[in-house]
C-alpha cells in the first residue's frame, strides 16, 4: 500500500470511528433532554433532516434537483423505514435502559441476514446463521430477567421495532445500490417530525432542552452521518462494519458513566452474549473480506 494510500486508510478510519463516537451519544442526549417524546422527535427530526439535505446539496450541487425528481419506490421504501426507526429507535431509549435497547439492536446484522432471505433471496452464510442463534440466546437471557417496571417491556418492544425496520431499510439499500439515498434520508428526518408534530408541545420545551435538541439532531444523527458518508469512500466496507459497531458498547457506556444508569443483571449476563455474537461475527466476515452492512440512523 502506497504512502498516499495508507494516509487515507488512517483518515478514513478516523471519520467512521468518530462516526460510531457520534451516534453513540443518542442515550445521553435522552437522558439530558426532559421535554416529552413526541416533542423531543419533532425538533430532531426537523434539525437533522436539514442538516442531511444540506450535506446532500453540498456534495451533489447541480445533480441534487435532478435526482431528487427521479425519485421512485425505492426511495419512498426507505424513508418509510428510516422514520419507522427513528420513532422507535428513541422510543426505546426513552422508555427503557439503554443497555437493554441496544443489546436487543445489536442482533440487527442477523434480522437483516433473515429479511434479506425471504424478500431478495440472498442466502446467509452458516457463520451468520451460528452466530444469529448465539446472539438470539442472549437476548432471551437479557429478557428472563425483571423488566423492571416504567414501562421497560414497551421499551423493549420498540427496540425490537427499530431493529426490523433498520434491517428492512438495509435490505432496501442493499438491493438498491445505485439509487442516491441521502434524499430519502433527510425526508425521513422531516416526516418524522410530520408524523409526531400532533403529539408534541413545541412551545412548552424550556430554552436549555431547546439547545440539547439541535445538538441531538446535528451531533448524533447529521454529523454521524455526514463522518460515515465520508469515511466509508476511504476504507473498505468491511472496516467501516466493524468500527461503526462500537456504537453498541459505547451507548450504553456513556450513560453508566454520566448518569449512573446501571445495567439489569440478566442484561449485564445476556449483553456479552450478544456482543460476543456480534463482534465474533464481523471478525470472522472481515477475514473473508465480506462484511455485513450495519446502518443505524436513528
Amino acid at each position: 500500500m502506497a504512502v498516499a494510500e495508507q494516509n487515507q486508510y488512517r483518515v478514513g478510519v478516523i471519520y467512521v470511528a468518530l462516526s460510531a463516537l457520534a451516534w453513540s451519544s443518542s442515550g445521553l442526549f435522552m437522558r439530558a433532554i426532559h421535554a416529552d417524546l413526541m416533542t423531543i422527535l419533532f425538533y430532531r427530526g426537523i434539525v437533522s433532516g436539514s442538516g442531511v439535505f444540506a450535506l446532500f446539496l453540498l456534495i451533489e450541487r447541480r445533480r441534487a434537483w435532478r435526482i431528487i425528481g427521479a425519485m421512485r419506490g425505492p426511495s419512498f421504501a426507505a424513508t418509510f423505514f428510516s422514520t419507522a426507526a427513528m420513532i422507535s429507535g428513541i422510543g426505546s431509549i426513552y422508555y427503557t435502559s439503554v443497555a437493554d435497547a441496544m443489546v436487543i439492536y445489536a442482533t440487527v446484522p442477523f434480522v437483516t441476514a433473515g429479511v434479506a432471505f425471504l424478500f431478495i433471496r440472498e442466502r446467509p452464510s452458516l457463520s451468520t446463521m451460528a452466530a444469529a442463534g448465539v446472539a438470539l440466546a442472549g437476548v432471551l437471557v437479557m429478557l428472563s430477567g425483571d423488566s423492571g417496571g416504567g414501562g421497560s417491556w414497551f421499551g423493549r418492544g420498540l427496540a425490537a421495532i427499530m431493529t426490523v425496520t433498520v434491517a428492512g431499510l438495509a435490505v432496501v439499500m442493499r438491493r438498491h445500490r445505485d439509487v442516491p439515498m441521502l434524499p430519502a434520508m433527510a425526508a425521513s428526518g422531516w416526516l418524522c417530525s410530520l408524523v409526531c408534530f400532533w403529539f408534541a408541545s413545541p412551545s412548552e420545551v424550556a430554552g436549555a432542552d431547546v439547545g440539547l435538541i439541535i445538538a441531538f439532531g446535528l451531533i448524533q444523527n447529521a454529523l454521524g452521518l455526514s463522518l460515515y458518508t465520508f469515511g466509508s469512500r476511504l476504507v473498505p466496507a468491511a472496516d467501516a462494519s466493524l468500527l461503526t459497531a462500537l456504537e453498541v458498547p459505547l451507548t450504553p457506556l456513556w450513560v453508566w458513566i454520566f448518569f449512573a444508569e446501571v445495567p439489569s443483571r440478566a442484561t449485564m449476563l445476556g449483553g456479552p452474549i450478544v456482543l460476543l455474537a456480534l463482534f465474533g461475527h464481523i471478525f470472522i466476515e472481515v477475514r473473508r473480506n465480506r462484511a455485513p452492512e450495519v446502518v443505524r440512523l436513528t
